[in-house]
């Protein structure tokens, strides 16, 4: 438990942020460790000697910033720490999760062909209508959802894809092991969203009102032809994107 008197009420400081930064240190220090349960709100107050709401406010911090997180009736927990993403080289999901030491596995939920609607045929210089091979998968690490992920290729350049296992693979091995589709570069935005339905909310385990990274990329063969359209929807309590400039 932390300290008594650890809290200094007469200080220039708010109290709600040196209890955030008091939190960190348990952390930090391995007093409270990744997926441990915290004190409660009210245990936090009597030892302290503060107003709930101060708590409150402290909790709701860390939580929006990925430092905690609340499971519904349980209570409040210490969170795994972000996973930090370059934005230079072009890497899948499997990659960079394996770099980390963290297990990464893939929950395929379909894969279909379909007609590519407006934006798929734009993005893949394809005519609408034209037939794509859609994979939508669940991406993990550790066993904690990460991310959705739909993944549209042109479906006369992967015609067999339906038939192969993605579970616990990398899309791109495959694709370059299986149809010698050497991915060269990418371009890809990234913005701030939501979930788009109930269901893609409840594969993610958060609510349907909480921000996600939306993150559009288009990849590239060695020709500049498009070879793969892809929506993820990240976490962004569990994912962080970061790059390097120069001047």
């Amino acid at each position: 438990m932390i300290e008594e008197g650890s809290i200094d009420k007469e200080g220039v400081i708010p109290i709600y942020h040196q209890l955030k930064k008091i939190i960190i240190q348990q952390i930090e220090k391995g007093e409270w460790k990744v997926n441990e349960l915290i004190p409660s709100e009210r245990e936090l107050t009597d030892h302290l000697a503060i107003s709930r709401m101060t708590v409150r406010h402290a909790i709701n911090d860390l939580v929006s910033e990925g430092v905690l997180y609340r499971k519904r009736g349980k209570g409040t927990y210490v969170a795994r720490p972000k996973i930090n993403q370059g934005l230079t080289k072009l890497s899948s999901f499997t990659e960079d999760m394996e770099k980390r030491g963290l297990k990464p596995r893939s929950k395929v939920l379909h894969i279909e062909e379909i007609e590519a609607d407006k934006e798929v045929a734009e993005k893949l210089n394809l005519k609408e209508g034209d037939r794509v091979v859609e994979v939508f998968r669940l991406r993990l690490a550790d066993e904690q959802p990460m991310a959705l992920e739909r993944s549209f290729l042109p479906a006369d350049k992967v015609s067999s894809l339906k038939s192969l296992s993605l579970e616990n693979k990398s899309l791109y091995k495959e694709l370059q092991e299986k149809y010698h589709l050497n991915l060269a570069s990418a371009t890809q935005t990234i913005e701030i969203s939501y979930p788009v339905n109930p269901s893609d909310a409840r594969y993610l385990e958060i609510d349907l009102d909480t921000p996600v990274l939306l993150i559009e990329r288009r990849t590239y063969s060695e020709d500049d032809t498009p070879l793969e359209y892809v929506q993820s929807f990240y976490r962004a309590d569990r994912y962080k994107f970061s790059i390097e400039m120069d001047k």
